[in-house]
């Protein structure tokens, strides 16, 4: 009986040729080797992933290797620019960069990454200034995460004063939207989630304090992308003024939340902030945070914007005087904001109902 196929390495690098069966021999994989496109046709359709090496992608384009699916260039530190533009019409899905993705590899070399459970998009925007769309944001990662999803948080609003802080999350290294930016998207996906501060299951995509007039949405496209491939749920909190980055996130969106203080005034400017998203997002519901001054009730609001009501908050002062201190709102899985983001992470997970 025939042995099934292999993966394929294909580099003439002695240096990255150890990485790489190092790589295998901890995914459990058994791999064939071969140092050119010569000894690699044989091979290289029925391999379940072939790996090139970049000292061979040049090669491999001049010798016109058939085309197929799963085929990943590795490079060992930062790719030059002929890497970037050989792996297209070599048909490459990723370049790697050792050893951000070697964890990454890992998976590939073992048969695959864990597919994705649901990989849903939640955009939350608020109805006007401080309505408290961040606080919301934060909360309904943590409850991602609790539920088990692996889970992107991205700060896009750069007036918002950071969901790093939210978290409590200044101290904890990684890329910025800075050093994104500067790098003019071309990141490859694995390389990036790893690059980004994260703890566990989440993983922040959000400003330093150095001053960015806003979101590249080459950058932005790169993240969604990145995430759509290694994330179960992404959360993004968008900025009042939409740029062309909020605009990809809107559109991504599976559902967009607009968070409105239950005042009059803060209806009536939520109203503005929905004529510009609606155009973006098919689904947007409303969340009403709470007090309401003039007792305005949570559906009275949602039937004045024309929205499903998604939830609403009574205050949890002493969450506010925790957020000050640094404690990320839901710590502890308990109140009125878990409850809710508990809930609404469960809405937008489940598969919908099917009417015949």
């Amino acid at each position: 009986m025939p042995l099934p196929p292999r993966p394929l390495l294909v580099t003439a690098d002695p240096d990255l040729l150890d990485d790489l069966l190092r790589l295998a021999a901890a995914a459990g994989s058994e791999v064939d080797v071969a140092a050119d496109p010569a000894a690699a046709r044989p091979r290289f359709l029925p391999a379940p992933v072939a790996l090139i090496g970049a000292d061979q992608a040049a090669a491999c384009l001049r010798a016109r290797l058939p085309r197929r699916p799963r085929v990943i260039v590795v490079a060992r530190g930062a790719p030059g620019d002929e890497i970037w533009s050989t792996a297209e019409p070599l048909g490459a899905d990723h370049v790697a960069v050792l050893p951000e993705a070697e964890p990454w590899l890992v998976e590939q070399l073992a048969g695959g990454p864990r597919p994705p459970a649901i990989s849903r998009t939640l955009a939350v925007i608020g109805g006007r200034g401080g309505a408290g769309a961040s606080i919301l944001a934060a909360g309904l990662a943590a409850m991602s995460v609790e539920a088990r999803h692996r889970t992107l948080l991205i700060d896009a609003d750069p007036l918002g004063g950071g969901l790093d802080l939210v978290l409590g999350w200044e101290r904890v290294g990684g890329l910025r939207w800075p050093g994104l930016a500067g790098a003019g998207g071309r990141v490859d996906p694995p390389a990036l989630l790893g690059a980004l501060p994260h703890r566990g299951d989440l993983v922040l995509l959000s400003f330093d304090r150095e001053e960015l007039a806003g979101v590249p949405a080459e950058a932005m496209a790169a993240t969604l992308d990145a995430a759509r491939r290694g994330r179960d749920v992404i959360v993004a909190d968008l900025p009042r003024q939409l740029d062309d980055a909020a605009v990809l996130a809107l559109q991504a969106a599976d559902r967009t939340l607009l968070v409105v203080p239950a005042e009059l005034r803060a209806t009536a400017s939520a109203a503005r902030t929905l004529a510009r998203v609606r155009p973006h997002c098919e689904e947007v519901a409303v969340v009403v945070r709470g007090p309401a001054p003039g007792r305005l009730r949570p559906r009275e609001i949602a039937q004045t914007l024309g929205l499903p009501l998604a939830g609403s908050l009574r205050p949890e002062p002493a969450m506010c005087q925790a957020l000050e201190r640094g404690t990320a709102p839901t710590t502890g899985g308990k109140g009125p904001l878990a409850d809710l983001c508990r809930r609404l992470i469960q809405e937008l997970v489940s598969p919908r109902s099917v009417v015949a």
